[in-house]
């Protein structure tokens, strides 16, 4: 899950690297009129965001930390876009990101018990 979710936020960075106007046009109007940059930085901005989250995903280093931001992102997404064709793609990557929390989230170790010597 990791890795294919990994996988990816990359092959999207490339993508939107390629095309940034394209996936630009993806937003909802009322969105697009609340970026504080040029469309095309902003793209560009997301695409980068993309390659860190893939990358450490990728080779498991702040696993917890990237998935979360990459569920925060994914969820933007949702909203920023809205319900289209490819929403049950980004249901998809949205829950697998919360698995990914959910499995890299620390977990107590259980407490040694209390031994008594006689």
């Amino acid at each position: 899950l990791r890795v294919g979710t990994a996988i990816t936020f990359l092959w999207i960075a490339v993508l939107i690297f390629r095309s940034p106007e394209a996936w630009g046009g993806l937003l909802q109007p009322w969105a697009a009129g609340l970026l504080p940059v040029p469309l095309k930085e902003a793209m560009y901005a997301t695409a980068v965001l993309d390659i860190i989250v893939g990358l450490a995903l990728l080779v498991d280093v702040a696993t917890l930390a990237a998935a979360a931001i990459g569920l925060a992102h994914v969820g933007l997404v949702i909203v920023v876009v809205g319900i289209t064709p490819g929403t049950v793609r980004d249901i998809a990557i949205f829950a697998g990101l919360a698995a990914l929390i959910f499995d890299a989230w620390p977990r107590k170790s259980p407490s040694p018990e209390n031994s008594k010597h006689e």
